[in-house]
């Protein structure tokens, strides 16, 4: 029991749990009543975990587990999909982050984010993808997640490991969700950038994401660009839009903004972020307030 919980993950206390409360145990004892885990016994085990990452209950998790055939040559067990569980029912509530929102996907991936399962987060958030779209995932999948990790950070000062683990996992599952356009719609490019010193560059990933899916054509020049080099950007690639990210107040300085070269062509910019909230927005910029419409205007503007 002691190595197969080492394997896991877990305590021997949940193993005991599973195996009286599910029948999910080992299937011989040897002599001096050591329990004695077959290769089928673990598969099941693995089975049941990765469903509980996945954002179901204990209970759904060893029904799915009991239910899969499984064969002795096995390695891995198959992916599993909350779909799949209790023939599609919603799993039931979240373990260890106070995630509000009833959405099952965004349970399952902070049940894997506080297991430290990169693997189970980005096929979660790569699933919700492919199912809901980009715009959906990052409102009801990574934000509720990356705000539960953050009150809990508030809360026990705990949970910065996890927080960095999720935000790696998000950005390479929407650099993989962005297709390379090689004939966009627009001319002129959109240049997406962080302001000088801010180093919160994720919210431009599903900017990326959207944008790219819908033909437009960005530059993704990412976190704390000094001004000179935006200046110089600017310069050489002549974009038809700017969009410029803060995500505290001290790096939204209208100065950056006011300080853009003057080009031939009109530039259209965009300010976005929590930081631009309470700043003064500097004209001729435009302020975005989320995804959805940032993507919109963004679209509008330069097709």
């Amino acid at each position: 029991m002691a190595a197969v919980a080492r394997r896991l993950g877990v305590a021997p206390a949940t193993l005991r749990t599973w195996d009286r409360r599910y029948g999910l145990g080992p299937s011989d004892h040897t002599t001096g009543r050591h329990r004695k885990y077959a290769p089928l016994d673990v598969a099941r085990l693995e089975l049941m975990q990765r469903a509980l990452l996945r954002g179901a209950s204990s209970a759904e998790a060893a029904r799915y587990a009991l239910a899969s055939p499984l064969h002795e040559s096995r390695s891995t067990g198959p992916v599993v999909t909350v779909g799949e569980l209790n023939g599609g029912s919603a799993p039931a509530g979240g373990r260890g982050l106070k995630l509000q929102a009833a959405n099952p996907r965004a349970r399952g991936v902070g049940r894997a984010a506080l297991a430290m399962d990169s693997a189970a987060v980005q096929a979660l958030v790569a699933d919700a993808i492919e199912a809901d779209g980009v715009v959906a995932t990052w409102d009801e999948v990574v934000r509720p997640v990356m705000a539960a990790i953050a009150a809990r950070w508030e809360h026990s000062g705990g949970g910065v490991e996890v927080s960095h683990l999720v935000q790696e996992c998000v950005r390479a599952a929407l650099v993989r969700a962005t297709p390379v356009v090689t004939s966009p719609r627009n001319h002129r490019p959109v240049l997406l950038a962080c302001m000088p010193d801010e180093r919160h560059d994720l919210p431009l990933y599903p900017l990326a994401a959207v944008l790219a899916r819908r033909g437009v054509g960005v530059r993704h020049l990412g976190a704390a660009l000094p001004a000179d080099a935006l200046a110089s950007a600017v310069r050489r690639t002549a974009p038809a839009a700017v969009v410029l990210w803060a995500q505290l107040p001290r790096y939204a300085d209208p100065g950056v903004v006011a300080a853009l070269p003057r080009t031939r062509q009109q530039v259209r910019v965009f300010v976005g972020g929590p930081g631009w909230k309470r700043g003064v927005v500097p004209q001729p910029a435009d302020r975005v307030d989320d995804l959805a419409s940032a993507s919109d205007a963004i679209e509008r503007a330069v097709c």
